[in-house]
């Protein structure tokens, strides 16, 4: 058994495919790092409200920055609007406070509005 370890640190084919790895890792948070705080968080308002949805494809997603913050506009199909809003506005609020802590947590304020 000893051996066998032995072998896999002195194999450099196991170096390369470990330092492929680090590279592979670091590219992926520089792409993180490149991609805006905004987007982080719209990416989010859209899975949740593509999977309460039936007709993803009328769902669309304004995203507007400012000085202050970020809102997000949800347009989708007359019919979906009343599940994305959900009984006494329960699931639109839950979305609001899912993407605040997302916001803050990336560094952005963000207001989640559903159009008409």
């Amino acid at each position: 058994m000893a051996s066998d370890a032995e072998d896999i640190l002195d194999d450099p084919e196991a170096d390369a495919e470990l330092e492929d790895e680090g590279q592979a890792d670091a590219a992926e948070q520089e792409e993180d790092a490149e991609e805006a705080p905004s987007d982080r968080v719209a990416d989010l308002v859209e899975y949740i409200v593509c999977s309460l949805v039936s007709d993803v494809d009328a769902v669309s997603l304004d995203v507007t920055d400012n000085g202050d913050g970020t809102l997000i506009e949800i347009t989708c199909a007359a019919d979906d609007a009343g599940r994305v809003i959900g009984r006494k506005g329960r699931t639109i609020k839950s979305i609001r406070t899912l993407a605040r802590a997302l916001g803050q947590r990336v560094g952005t304020s963000v207001e989640v509005e559903v159009l008409d």
